[in-house]
């Protein structure tokens, strides 16, 4: 029993795998709302450079985030494959800018390792794991780490006040 559902350690992971800075990241597809060509993103001033700045969804504005930095890479470059990642989570809706998608897997969850120790506390914490496939290693996201970071919660601040 996991989690208090008795078979959720055996049910696959089922995740929208992408490319950010030559490496590959995952994300649970029951989080992922959709994913969008890049389209025109505003640049809000005074923000994190985490914050690639916000676009509109269908009129809804949506903070588009670049990962990179926040996972101590080098700013994403919006180019013909990048895609924005649109994900669902503690009731908030972002973007996630990527370089480029990847395919869809599917995964056993005993496969995944524990995040390396070599990263920040930071950063394992908004991991679930490292798998190892033929293509190389995944590092599976954690939406919800994610989303109750500290640098999420002063976004959803920021956004209360403006």
């Amino acid at each position: 029993m996991v989690d208090g559902k008795p078979d959720a350690a055996r049910e696959p992971l089922r995740l929208v795998c992408f490319h950010l800075r030559q490496q590959e990241l995952a994300l649970p597809i029951a989080h992922v709302r959709e994913s969008l060509r890049m389209r025109p993103i505003t640049r809000v001033f005074l923000t994190p450079p985490w914050l690639a700045g916000i676009f509109s969804l269908r009129g809804d504005i949506v903070p588009a985030i670049d990962l990179a930095p926040w996972l101590g890479l080098p700013r994403t470059i919006a180019g013909d494959d990048s895609r924005i990642v649109v994900i669902q989570g503690a009731g908030k809706t972002v973007g996630i800018l990527v370089d480029r998608l990847s395919e869809l897997r599917t995964l056993d969850p005993a496969t995944l390792a524990a995040p390396p120790p070599t990263l920040t506390p930071e950063v394992a914490t908004l991991l679930h794991g490292v798998a190892a496939t033929s293509t190389g290693p995944v590092q599976v996201l954690d939406p919800a780490a994610l989303f109750r970071s500290d640098r999420m919660r002063a976004l959803a601040r920021s956004e209360v006040t403006t």
